[in-house]
């Protein structure tokens, strides 16, 4: 009888307590069942494996070798607290690197980390050239900037790229960004929020120019106030509302009748297609005082009313609400030399009608004489 060339031993249970069983196997077997784990695998290579098992420092992983693979768990993921049980699920198969040799103990050395960091580069390749936009979660506040972690990969926005909008967040908050500058060898992401906002502003002013026209009454937010006016967001466009155009008296400052917030209907009295700009009016929007003006008054009446402002050369008077007139400088220093006075804004004067010119809405006053009628 030929004796086997080969035998493999498992474990049997035998009559006296012990285990032992042998399978006999010819050349030829032997070398179809070394054929099922004979392998070329080597570091750098990325391999499928099926988690195993847990060990109190990584995971035990099948990748079809004769010898076993093990995956510590710093190379599981990006995120120091994540739990291996978490990331890597016992019985799925998954992609890692093998980052050492089979060694004398006859144990690969895997990364499921630096697979997965490869794979979110490599989209994040893709982003960038399609020119998307995707949204990060703040992981940091940092001096200059924000870094945001996008599936291990770290990403810094500076400060001059976040919209003016958005320069106060916290770490958890969520921004839509894109991507400016992509180097995977030197570990550097640089994203940008401003470009969106730039991106999502052009085509916003896109739409509300082609919808808009010159006499239209729109609702809009006031966002910003200076001195020389506000600024009304009408469809997601900033407008300019002059200080000239705010109210038809007079107003010192936008802040005398405008909040921040609030919410009014302007006109739309210019569109400059070509730099991109609509001026508004809000004392458009109301019924213009001058009309009444023409209709009541006339050159020679006498007409008490009420001082506005006082200047070097004279002082403005209100004769109808939201009507104002001037009394010259000559006239107001008569006046507080006969009645023994400083005039203040708010205090109410005779006058006289001497120019009326309705076109201009200009109005000169002056002091009644002796003989001329009370005022009414």
């Amino acid at each position: 009888m030929d004796c086997p060339k080969y035998a493999i031993i498992k474990p049997c249970l035998l009559a006296n307590g012990g285990y032992l069983m042998v399978e006999k196997y010819s050349d030829s077997d032997f070398e179809t069942l070394l054929a099922k784990y004979d392998y070329n695998f080597k570091r750098g290579d990325i391999v499928n494996g099926v988690v195993c098992s847990y060990e109190s420092d990584g995971a035990i992983i099948d990748i079809g070798a004769k010898c076993t693979a093990f995956v510590p768990s710093y190379e599981v993921s990006s995120d120091k607290k994540a739990k291996v049980e978490d990331v890597l699920e016992k019985g799925n198969s998954y992609e890692f690197l093998i980052t050492q040799d089979c060694d004398e103990n006859g144990k690969f050395t895997l990364s499921y980390k630096k697979v997965h960091l490869a794979h979110t580069w490599a989209e994040l390749a893709k982003v960038k050239e399609a020119d998307e936009t995707i949204s990060v979660t703040i992981s940091q506040v940092v001096k200059g900037g924000l870094i945001a972690d996008i599936s291990g990969v770290q990403g810094f926005i500076p400060q001059g790229q976040l919209c003016a909008r958005e320069t106060i967040c916290n770490v958890g908050d969520k921004l839509d960004v894109k991507i400016l500058t992509l180097d995977k060898s030197q570990n550097n992401l640089i994203l940008s929020n401003r470009k969106v906002y730039e991106t999502n502003m052009a085509e916003t002013r896109k739409n509300v120019f082609s919808q808009i026209e010159v006499g239209q009454i729109v609702k809009g937010e006031v966002v910003r106030i200076t001195d020389f006016g506000a600024f009304v967001n009408i469809g997601g466009v900033d407008c300019l509302l002059p200080l000239s155009q705010i109210s038809w008296k007079w107003v010192e400052h936008p802040t005398d009748l405008l909040k921040v917030g609030q919410e009014i209907n302007v006109e739309i009295i210019d569109v400059d297609y070509d730099k991109q700009r609509i001026s508004l009016s809000l004392k458009n929007t109301e019924p213009d005082p001058w009309i009444k003006a023409e209709e009541e008054l006339k050159e020679g009446d006498i007409k008490e009313g009420i001082v506005t402002r006082i200047k070097a050369f004279g002082a403005f008077v209100e004769v109808l609400p939201g009507v104002e007139a001037l009394l010259p400088q000559s006239a107001l220093a008569e006046y507080q030399n006969q009645n023994n006075c400083i005039l203040k804004n708010g205090d109410k004067i005779n006058t006289k009608i001497i120019k009326f010119n309705p076109k201009d809405k200009r109005i000169s006053l002056g002091l009644p004489t002796d003989d001329t009628p009370a005022a009414e």
